[in-house]
């Protein structure tokens, strides 16, 4: 059951049975390094823009439950190494970059929030969430996924840690401390219709930004796919023989 989940719904490999097919059925023939590419561009290009759909969708959805003012209720509660972990974790369900991130960590600083708590969240917000453990485990399998998110989780709850520990709050401009946060305004009520259409233009203006980036990685990938022999990349040989 764990290598279909990991086959056929995360790593697709339906998918790119069919582009095989496809390509296959217009006159091309796969194992050729052109057409092999082709079928790779195709493939991922695809497949990461379906799961990434999904995935904005589903943790935007998620992320409509923990408005900032919530998240600051929530952090509020614990003290010491707790807070910390907390802090870190809540960062796993919050937005996707630092662009985002930033403004709701001032916010907390104004609200008085430990700055060591403050900073577990701000580490683990853009490097830690629940996307990046599902397209890592479509691509590179459970264990190196869940890896990923405990060591990233563990850096933010030490990283947080020492900060507290160094007592940097003077290194705290002060527009910061004074800001006027919108983390105090507690967040209406949301009805499902209204969680669905974040989430829908979450999608929407995630996309428009990432999309391009898909293609020119992907692009980058598919002209190395099947072009640079694998020795290269491996280091059995010497590129300067």
């Amino acid at each position: 059951m764990r290598t279909f989940i990991q086959d056929q719904i995360l790593g697709m490999k339906w998918l790119n049975d069919m582009i095989g097919r496809l390509l296959t059925a217009v006159g091309l023939d796969v194992n050729t390094r052109i057409s092999g590419s082709m079928q790779f561009f195709l493939y991922d290009v695809i497949k990461i823009t379906v799961l990434l759909c999904v995935l904005i969708f589903l943790i935007s959805y998620i992320q409509s439950f923990f408005p900032p003012e919530r998240s600051r209720k929530i952090m509020g509660r614990f003290h010491g190494i707790g807070a910390n972990i907390v802090g870190a974790l809540l960062g796993t369900v919050t937005p996707f970059c630092s662009c985002s991130s930033i403004p709701i960590f001032m916010g907390f600083t104004s609200a008085g929030l430990p700055l060591g708590v403050t900073f577990s969240f701000l580490i683990s917000s853009p490097m830690v969430d629940l996307g990046s453990l599902v397209l890592l485990m479509s691509i590179f399998g459970a264990k190196i996924a869940i890896a990923y998110v405990i060591l990233g989780l563990v850096i933010a709850v030490i990283g947080g840690t020492l900060i507290e520990k160094l007592h940097m709050e003077d290194q705290i401009a002060d527009f910061i401390r004074n800001s006027n946060s919108s983390v105090d305004i507690e967040a209406p009520d949301l009805t499902v219709k209204d969680r669905l259409i974040y989430a829908r233009d979450q999608v929407t203006s995630t996309f428009k930004k990432v999309f391009p980036y898909i293609l020119i990685g992907v692009g980058i990938g598919a002209l190395i796919h099947n072009w640079i022999p694998e020795s290269w990349i491996q280091g059995d040989v010497e590129l300067w023989c």
